[in-house]
């Protein structure tokens, strides 16, 4: 195991921040007792809330909360360690627009009612180039966010993959979903 792993998850337990369901919770009960209480239950207003998907460590989600303080970040991934970092940061900080969930992605409309969420933040994800189900921007993923985001919803995809690009530019297509805007050289582009 990692260097302070365990003591990365002892402290994930006791930060405000942070919001772990163990899995037979939420088989027993069916959903999250946050769903569609986030804001009332969690930020404690009535703005829009932005999840960034695969998080890692949160830098993303912790830059978006202080950028815009107006809006509700919540970074979601299912490695504990990795987000311990942005959790930190949001407690130090005392950053009161930004969480974070540990679950899996597959499990969003469990956390999150339908249209609770504006919208969604995937930076830089693997591509999964041999495992098509595991691709954050396939169909199967695309019908779990449109379950979850308001209507006109926005879905941002940031990726360094030529591959990851073209195939979601295909699913994009291939769903008859809307394209706001797309670039495959984002530096040398207006």
């Amino acid at each position: 195991m990692g260097k302070n792993k365990l003591k990365k998850f002892a402290e994930m337990e006791t930060l405000p921040c942070v919001h772990q369901y163990p899995f037979a919770d939420l088989k027993a009960t069916g959903t999250c007792p946050l769903r569609g209480r986030w804001n009332e239950d969690v930020f404690h207003n009535s703005a829009p809330i932005t999840l960034e998907l695969g998080c890692g460590k949160g830098e993303y989600a912790v830059g978006m909360g202080r950028t815009y303080p107006h809006r509700n970040f919540i970074g979601i991934d299912i490695k504990g360690a990795r987000m311990w970092t942005g959790a930190r940061q949001v407690c130090d900080e005392g950053l009161s627009n930004v969480a974070f969930l540990r679950t899996s992605i597959h499990l969003l409309p469990h956390f999150f009612a339908p249209g609770e969420v504006s919208e969604i933040w995937i930076t830089f994800p693997d591509p999964q180039m041999k495992k098509v189900n595991k691709r954050l921007t396939g169909t199967h993923f695309l019908e779990i966010y449109r379950q979850v985001l308001a209507p006109g919803g926005i879905i941002h995809l940031k990726t360094d993959s030529p591959f990851l690009y073209a195939y979601t530019t295909g699913m994009i297509s291939h769903n008859s979903l809307p394209l706001i805007a797309a670039t495959d050289d984002l530096y040398h582009s207006p």
